[in-house]
C-alpha cells in the first residue's frame, strides 16, 4: 500500500491544528528548525509542507518574520435542497453565490461553454450512450477575485438544445435547478459523492495552488427530474479552503 510522503503528513497535521483552533487565527507557526525536530525530517520536507499549506491559503510568509495563520473565513459549503428556484427572489439561485455571500466573499465566476460528447464516464452518470451531445460547461469561482473552486458541467443537449437555456450562462436564470424550470423540467433530487485525491497539474495552475500535490475535495453531482439525470458536473474545492456540510431532511 502506498505510503504517504511525510511532507503531506506534515501538512496534514497542522492543518488540523489551525482547523480545530488549537493554532489560532493570526499566530505564527513554529519555526523550520522547530518542527524539524518534532517530526525528525529535513529542512526541505518542511518547507514543501508549508507550501501546501500557502497554496490552500490557510498560512501566509510573512518577509523576515515566519509563518503565520491567516485571518482569513473558509467558505462553508451548504448543501441542500433550498433557495435553488428562486430566479429573482431575495437571494441567488447559484449555490456558489449563496455560499460566498454567507461567508461574507465576493462570489464572481468565469466559464466556457461549448458542444461536446459524453465520453464513458460521463455518459454512464447521465444515464445516455456514449458519444451523446452533451453541452460542457468549464467553470472557475473565484471569493473576492481569488479562485478558491473549478467545477465541469454536462447537460445532455437533447434536453436544452434550441431552449432558452441551452446555453447555461447566456439566460436570467442561474443554477441548474431555477434553470430547468424555464423550461418546465422540475428538478427534484440531486446526488453528491465526495472524494479525495491529488490535485492534477492543471487544477493546481488553475487554482494557484503549489506544484507539489496538493488534496482537493472532487465532489461528483448529479440532478435528477422525476429519477432522470438533467445535469452531472465534477467540482473541485482545495481541501483547507472549504468546509462541507450537508443538511439531510428525515421523514
Amino acid at each position: 500500500m502506498p505510503t504517504t510522503p511525510a511532507y503531506l503528513r506534515i501538512a496534514a497535521d497542522l492543518r488540523a491544528e489551525i482547523l480545530s483552533g488549537r493554532i489560532a487565527a493570526g499566530a505564527k507557526l513554529p519555526s523550520e528548525t522547530a518542527l524539524m525536530r518534532q517530526h525528525g525530517v529535513s529542512r526541505t520536507v518542511i518547507k514543501w509542507a508549508i507550501s501546501v499549506l500557502k497554496g490552500e491559503g490557510i498560512v501566509e510568509g510573512r518577509a523576515g518574520s515566519g509563518v503565520y495563520v491567516r485571518d482569513a473565513r473558509r467558505l462553508v459549503r451548504l448543501a441542500h435542497g433550498q433557495d435553488m428556484r428562486r430566479a429573482g427572489g431575495d437571494g441567488p439561485t447559484s449555490p456558489f453565490a449563496r455560499d460566498a455571500l454567507r461567508a461574507g466573499h465576493r462570489g464572481t465566476w468565469e466559464h466556457d461553454s461549448r458542444h461536446d460528447v459524453a465520453d464513458a464516464r460521463i455518459a454512464s452518470r447521465l444515464g445516455v450512450d456514449p458519444g451523446t451531445p452533451v453541452m460542457r460547461t468549464a467553470y472557475r469561482f473565484l471569493a473576492d477575485a481569488e479562485p478558491i473552486q473549478l467545477s465541469t458541467s454536462y447537460e445532455p443537449l437533447s434536453i436544452t438544445q434550441g431552449t432558452p437555456i441551452e446555453w447555461p450562462e447566456d439566460g436570467a436564470a442561474v443554477g441548474v435547478v431555477a434553470r430547468m424550470d424555464v423550461i418546465g423540467v422540475h428538478v427534484d433530487e440531486f446526488v453528491e459523492r465526495v472524494s479525495l485525491r491529488a490535485a492534477t497539474q492543471a487544477e493546481s495552475e488553475a487554482l494557484g495552488l503549489p506544484a507539489r500535490s496538493v488534496t482537493v475535495h472532487l465532489i461528483e453531482r448529479t440532478y435528477y427530474a422525476a429519477g432522470r439525470p438533467v445535469e452531472t458536473a465534477d467540482i473541485v474545492l482545495p481541501g483547507g479552503r472549504y468546509e462541507l456540510v450537508y443538511r439531510i431532511p428525515v421523514d
